[in-house]
Formats: C-alpha cells, structure tokens, sequence
C-alpha cells in the first residue's frame, strides 16, 4: 500500500473523529462498562466464554477486549474512543484490500470512502458499538482469505477463513450471513453454484447456525433473568405484511441513505405503516425489477452490479425487520447497521468510477476528478460535523429533539441529561413531553418521579412511581423509586417490601442495596445494613458515598448501638 495514500486514509479518520475523543458515556455505553457488574466480578472472562446469558448478548470476543479496556482506562472515555477509531482505519485499509483482490485500481479511494462516510460516524463514536468495528476486522480478513482459497486452492487458507468467520461470530452475531456472501462470489465467480461450492460452504453454515442459537438462547436467558425489555410486544403483533412493507421502506431507506447521506440522527421517526396501501409496497416491485433487469445483463457489468448489490442486500437482511429486535419499537432504523452492508456498494461506486475514467474524454478527467474530489470534502465534512453531535449526552439528545421532536425516547434522555445535572425544571418539562407522546411510558413515569423526588415534590414523586409500576411490574427503578419515597416517609415495612422486589428483578441493582441498607439501619439491624451495603460496594467499589456509610455503620457496632 502506497505510503502517501495510507496517510491520507489515517489522517481523513483522526480529523474527522477527534472531537469525540474525549467524548462522554452515551446511550448504552453505561450498560456495557461502567454500570457492567462482570466488570467486577472475579469470574468474569470465564463466565464470558462458558456461561452465556450472563450478559445481554453472547459477544465474548468483544466482551474480553472491553474487559481488557476496563483494566487499562476503567472510567476515562479517551482510550475507549481511540480503540474504535483506530479499529475503524484498520477496516478502511482492509476495505482497500478486500476490493484491490477484484483488480480495482482505484481500491484504495474505496477505504478512503469507507473512513469517511457519514453512515460509520454511529459506529465508530459509540462507545458500546465497538462491537461493530472490531467484528469487521476478522469478517475482511476472513473474505481475503476466502479469495485467496478460491484463487490458490490451500486448504491452509480455507481453515483461516473458517477461523476468521467464526472469530467475527463471537464478536457480533450479525456476521452470520456471511456463508451466503460466499455462495455468491462462487456464482459471480463461475456462472454457478456446484457441489464443491456447497460443501465448502457447509461447515460456515454450521458454526453460523450453532453461535446463532447460542446467542439466542444467551439473550432469553439473560432477560428471563433480569429486568425485561419493555414495548417488545407493539413488534410482536405487527402483521406479516405489515413486517414485509417496514422491510422494503428499511431498505430504501439505507440504500438512499448511502447515497445521500444528509441529517442523520441516532433515533429516526417511527413510520405509520399500513400493509394496505399499495404505495408502501413500491419499495419491493423496485428492487424485483432492478434485479431481473441487472440478470438480463449478467453477461457482462450486470455480474458486478449483482455481486455489490447481493452483497449489501444479504448482510442487510437481519436488520430489515423480519425478525423482533428491541430497537424497533423507538426507531425503525439506525445507522450503524449500515456498516458492513455499505462496502458492497462502496465497491460497485469504485468500479463505476474507474469505468467512467475509462470513456470519458481526456479533457474531461481533469472536470471528474474535481468533482469527485468535492464530494469526498463534502461527505468528510458531514462525517466531521456529526461526530461532533457525539460528545456528550446533553448535545446528542438536543440534536435528536431537534431532529425528531416526537421521538419520546429521545424527550425521554434529555429529560435525564437535565435530572442528572441537577436542572430539574427542564427534566420535568422534557418527561411531560415524553408522556404526551406517550402516555403509558413507564421510564418517562419513573424519570419524571425523580425531577419530582430531587424538586421536594414527595406526593407528585411516588404518585408517579406508582404510575410506572402499574405500567411496567417488572421495572426494578420504579420500585426503588418507590422504596426511597416511603423511607422518607417512614413507612419502613412497605419501603423494604419495594427494595426487595427490586432486587428480585434485579439482584445486582447497587441502589437498591443501599435502600434496603438505610432501612435495615434504621430499624436496628446494623450487621444486616453492613452486608447489603458491602454487596453494594462490590459492585460499585469506587463510590464513596457507599464507603461512607459502611465507615458510619461500622463505628455503630463497634460502639454497641447497632444489635448484634
């Protein structure tokens, strides 16, 4: 790789994320590292590879190399942002590879294309999505590999690709389409899928399959055991024709998205699907028509246009919609998804570039390359400009707002960015505006019970925790919320009874610990308080607030006041 070029790919990535560097914890960050009780957990990298479920997904790979982060930066966001725009340039740089093995001269403007787009700012400055980055290192090194076997026939190459596969597997799930991809570079290949293709492809198809229904059973296992997701049931119920028209409107959305790559956000509008206008369906007819069409010309530039295409539809797939996953029920689509899929079409616009630069006037090349150049400035601005919006929760949840208004869980987190910097007349303004949207969200009920608790509003507070409760039973917040209202109230039998309900939904929820240690101290039963508030500093050993209280309850029983 020419030297010069490889600098301008680092040095396009590093001016475009470096205002996320020190960005702050955003979304679900929170989740994955700083709130993760494996973090502390002696048993954490074994429970990690050989006991799935005890973690929302079954990532191991991706869960050692955040454990390993934790080790070297624990709460200090700037290693963990360097990680995944480093993770990013290596991808671009593969990128280049992948399409340089098609004979494509122009390959390296294919991992400058792929750094730069607006659709992998999500990705690469989201802390929790590293899963995204550092899962396509071993999926492009698989592919390279895989080439290299089709080219050279060493089975030293077929083993490599099937260990890069199934290593991209335990990073993130979504990899599982890749034995298709496979079979189509066979077609594009030779014209044809034979019986060599397909035992090639089967032991690929067997360890897809098996990580597949591991991680399923993981995710069950883990939810069964832990506070649910709300709202999954709004997703479940939609019809199949209702699934199939979100599917076709969710892929024109990402291929226009591609090419037009203007006001992105991380939460999009809901759509108002209704399987019975045959307008929603035009999406499908489109894509059938643009396919039959690209098969009658498969002879010749027509096998290319399939091989990008059949790429980006394949590793698109999961995320069209057929399939129950959470993030529907706020957003009908999110970026990040596009950022495997994207290189497909990356490689078609590599390909059509070259070709232009073949028949177009020798004049005229000088015009192309001004041009070309002036949308790579202005797709590196986008990306720049967006990125920004990711350095803290207050501008990413304003920005969404302003984008995407009637978006609750977007009212819902600034709401949050409001109540945890202490500005509480926001907060509640932003919760009601979440609950005139929608009425029966348990967070916004519970987020509003909070600006409420912290304004000296009790009554207003746990009438609003009660609200979430009934809404949502198995949401341990609103119990502890509920439990700190009534030990302020004195009502210590029923504040226990709250504190205990949340941890049975959630044993290892540290403020509940602590509730359940002050009521346990204010009713005498100091040995009690000290192991709940013990257990607490286990899983949260740097809270000072916890080590205080311990220091308080212990000098107690030293001095006999506590009971023995």
């Amino acid at each position: 790789m020419p030297a010069l070029k490889v600098l301008l790919i680092a040095a396009a990535g590093f001016w475009i994320y470096h205002p996320v560097l020190n960005g702050a914890w955003l979304m679900d960050d929170a989740i994955y590292l700083p709130h993760n009780p494996l973090l502390h957990d002696p048993a954490r990298l074994w429970k990690i590879w050989f006991a799935p479920g005890s973690f929302i997904e079954y990532y191991p790979i991706e869960e050692t190399v955040q454990w390993a982060q934790w080790q070297l930066w624990g709460n200090q966001t700037f290693g963990y942002h360097l990680t995944n725009v480093v993770l990013h340039l290596v991808n671009g740089l593969l990128v280049w590879r992948l399409l340089d093995k098609f004979g494509l001269k122009l390959a390296w403007l294919g991992g400058l294309l792929f750094v730069i787009h607006p659709a992998a700012v999500e990705s690469v400055a989201w802390i929790s999505e590293l899963k995204n980055t550092l899962s396509l290192l071993p999926f492009l090194l698989a592919m390279c590999a895989w080439f290299d076997y089709e080219e050279r026939n060493r089975p030293r190459d077929y083993y490599l690709a099937l260990g890069l596969f199934a290593a991209a597997m335990l990073c993130k799930i979504s990899m599982a389409t890749f034995p298709l991809v496979i079979l189509l570079y066979a077609w594009w290949k030779r014209d044809r899928i034979g019986w060599t293709d397909l035992r090639a492809f089967a032991p690929f198809l067997m360890i897809s399959l098996a990580l597949v229904l591991v991680t399923i059973l993981a995710s069950m296992s883990f939810t069964a055991n832990h506070h649910r997701e709300p709202g999954l049931e709004q997703i479940a119920t939609e019809s199949f024709f209702q699934r199939l028209v979100g599917a076709g409107l969710a892929f024109a959305f990402y291929f226009s998205q591609f090419f037009w790559p203007v006001r992105m956000m991380p939460l999009y509008p809901q759509w108002n699907i209704d399987s019975r206008s045959l307008l929603e369906f035009l999406p499908w007819p489109i894509v059938l028509a643009g396919a039959c069409w690209l098969w009658t010309k498969r002879e010749g530039w027509g096998r290319h246009a399939i091989l990008g295409g059949g790429f980006f539809l394949i590793l698109l797939a999961p995320f069209l919609g057929f399939t129950t996953i959470s993030y529907m029920n706020i957003t009908p689509v999110m970026d990040h998804f596009l950022y495997l899929p994207m290189i497909g079409l990356i490689g078609l616009v590599v390909a059509a570039l070259e070709r232009m630069a073949e028949i177009i006037p020798r004049d005229l090349r000088s015009t192309g390359t001004g041009i070309a150049t002036a949308v790579l400035v202005l797709l590196a601005l986008e990306s720049h400009g967006y990125a920004g919006v990711f350095v803290n929760p207050e501008t990413l949840w304003t920005y969404t707002v302003q984008g995407n208004p009637d978006s609750e869980v977007a009212q819902n987190n600034l709401g949050l960015v409001y109540l945890n910097s202490g500005r509480f007349p926001k907060a509640i303004d932003h919760y009601l505006q979440a609950l005139k949207i929608n009425p029966d969200y348990a967070t916004a009920h519970n987020g509003l019970g909070n600006a409420l608790a912290f304004s000296g509003n009790a009554a207003g507070a746990l009438d609003q925790y009660r609200k979430a409760s009934r809404l949502d039973p198995d949401y341990p917040e609103a119990h502890n919320g509920l439990a700190n209202i009534l030990l302020q109230n004195g009502q210590l039998p029923e504040a226990k009874a709250e504190c205990e309900e949340a941890l049975r939904l959630r044993p290892n929820y540290t403020d509940a610990l602590c509730n359940l240690g002050l009521i346990l101290a204010q009713q005498g039963q100091i040995p009690e308080a000290i192991e709940e508030f013990e257990a607490a500093q286990k899983l949260n050993p740097t809270d000072v607030r916890i080590q205080q209280q311990l220091s308080s309850l212990r000098a107690q029983l030293n001095n006999g006041t506590g009971k023995k």
